[in-house]
């Protein structure tokens, strides 16, 4: 971790301090400073004994994230798009209870999601929870606007890619959502 007196957190007309990341930059980490994403997002993982990773949670706009929320080591933040964040000092960290509360309410949403049984039910779900989090409303359905590679989910899910694949084509057979470029709808009733 780096020491806080590298980052100031107030910018000289004393508004809190603003910073840009770009897509898959790995974020530096903070023991004191949070950051509240204003645009873009992010992952945050580890890895298992045998290097293999373990993604932690998928944040996005208003959420917060940084290394006081972890005790996880190691612990990594991924930005997975541009992103810009605000810089949150310990000072103020009592004004965003809400921003806590999101953060564990998302932690757990996640953790139930994938210790779902069959592999074919959790995939959904994590296709659902996405399109939450991350998804417009377009005419066919809901458009999940994060890229996530099929590779990315099943690291999620804790199964193979090859998995993911398969049940992907599946749902696609099905009628369950359709495949836009590098991006899936999902085909919800209105």
């Amino acid at each position: 971790m780096i020491p806080n007196t590298l980052l100031p957190p107030l910018v000289p007309s004393g508004k809190l301090r603003q910073q840009l990341f770009i897509r898959r930059e790995i974020m530096p980490l903070y023991d004191d400073v949070l950051w509240r994403i204003e645009r873009g997002a992010v992952r945050t993982q580890t890895w298992n004994e045998d290097g293999s990773p373990i993604t932690l949670g998928y944040w996005g706009v208003g959420d917060l994230i940084g290394y006081p929320l972890s005790k996880i080591k190691p612990y990594q933040i991924e930005c997975l798009t541009d992103i810009k964040v605000t810089v949150l000092p310990p000072d103020i960290w009592h004004k965003n209870i809400n921003g806590f509360l999101n953060h564990i309410q998302q932690s757990e949403e996640l953790l139930n999601i994938i210790h779902r049984q069959p592999v074919s039910l959790r995939l959904w779900k994590f296709l659902l929870w996405l399109s939450d989090k991350f998804g417009i409303t377009v005419e066919k359905g809901k458009l999940i606007e994060l890229c996530v590679t099929h590779q990315e989910i099943a690291e999620v899910l804790n199964t193979t890619r090859v998995t993911v694949t398969r049940l992907l084509k599946e749902f696609e057979q099905q009628g369950k959502i359709i495949r836009h470029k590098r991006s899936i709808i999902l085909c919800l009733p209105n």
